[in-house]
C-alpha cells in the first residue's frame, strides 16, 4: 500500500457511463481513483503508477483485460479485481487463473463492488508475518516469499493458489468447509454457487502431482470440504 492517505485504485474500463460512476462512487468513499479506458495503454499505466489495486474490465479495445492480467504479473503483485459479462463463468475462471484476485460481473452492483474493493484492500495491507515454512516429506511451503518446491524442484503457482494451499497446509489433517475458505480468502459470505475455490484447488492438484480422479493429498471430504493431508509428499 502506498504512503499515501487514500487508497489509489487504477480502473481500466471503457464503459464511458459505468467508468464515470465507478470514479464517482469510490471517491465518494475515500479512495483515489484514476481511469483509462484503452487496453493498450494499461500495462505503461500500471508499470508507472502502481495503484493500490487494479480494477480491470475483460473486453477492452485494443488490448483484452486477460492479456493485461498475465502480463501486469511480471511485474505488479498488487490485487487485481476483474469485471466480467454478467454469466460468463468461462470469463471468471480465466481470470483466476491468469493471475486476478477477485472479480465481480456486470451488471455492476455498487455495495458488492466497494465490499470486494475493501476486502481486497484489507487482506493487502495485514502486516506480513515473519516468514515461516512448513514442510511434508517432499514438499517445502515458504510463506514469506510464496515459494513451494516439491522433490527440490520450484512449484509455479499463482498468488491466489498459495493462498489457498497455505491455508490448508497450515491446518494439515483438519478439513477445511468451502464456507470457511471463501470468507477467509475473499472476505465474503459464500452463496453456494462460487466456484473459484474450487478452481484454484483443481489447478493445485496437478500442479501438485495429485491424483485428480482420486485425490490423496489435497482430499475431497463429501459435503464437508477440503483436507490436507501431512503424510501424503513422501
Amino acid at each position: 500500500m502506498t504512503s499515501d492517505a487514500q487508497p489509489h485504485i487504477l480502473l481500466v474500463e471503457d464503459d464511458t457511463s459505468l467508468a464515470e460512476w465507478i470514479l464517482d462512487y469510490l471517491t465518494a468513499h475515500g479512495y483515489r481513483v484514476s481511469h483509462i479506458n484503452r487496453g493498450d495503454q494499461a500495462l505503461d499505466a500500471i508499470q508507472k503508477l502502481q495503484p493500490d489495486l487494479l480494477i480491470l474490465d475483460v473486453m477492452l479495445p485494443y488490448k483484452n483485460g486477460f492479456d493485461i492480467c498475465k502480463e501486469s504479473r511480471l511485474f505488479y503483485s498488487n490485487p487485481i479485481l476483474m469485471l466480467t459479462a454478467c454469466a460468463e463463468e468461462a470469463d471468471e475462471i480465466l481470470g483466476l487463473e491468469l493471475g486476478a484476485n477477485d472479480y465481480v460481473s456486470k451488471p455492476v452492483k455498487p455495495r458488492l463492488l466497494l465490499a470486494r474493493v475493501k476486502a481486497l484492500l484489507r487482506r493487502d495491507t495485514i502486516e506480513a508475518p515473519v516468514a515461516t515454512t512448513l514442510l511434508f516429506g517432499q514438499l517445502k511451503i515458504m510463506e514469506g516469499t510464496k515459494a513451494v518446491f516439491l522433490n527440490g524442484e520450484p512449484v509455479s503457482i499463482t498468488s491466489n493458489e498459495f493462498e489457498v494451499l497455505w491455508l490448508l497446509a497450515s491446518q494439515a489433517g483438519k478439513v477445511i468447509s468451502r464456507e470457511e475458505l471463501v470468507t477467509q480468502l475473499r472476505g465474503i459470505e459464500y452463496d453456494g454457487l462460487d466456484r473459484s475455490i474450487d478452481i484454484r484447488i483443481s489447478r493445485l492438484r496437478k500442479k501438485l502431482h495429485d491424483n485428480t480422479a482420486q485425490p490423496f493429498r489435497i482430499k475431497t471430504i463429501w459435503a464437508k470440504g477440503y483436507l490436507f493431508a501431512a503424510d501424503a509428499w513422501e
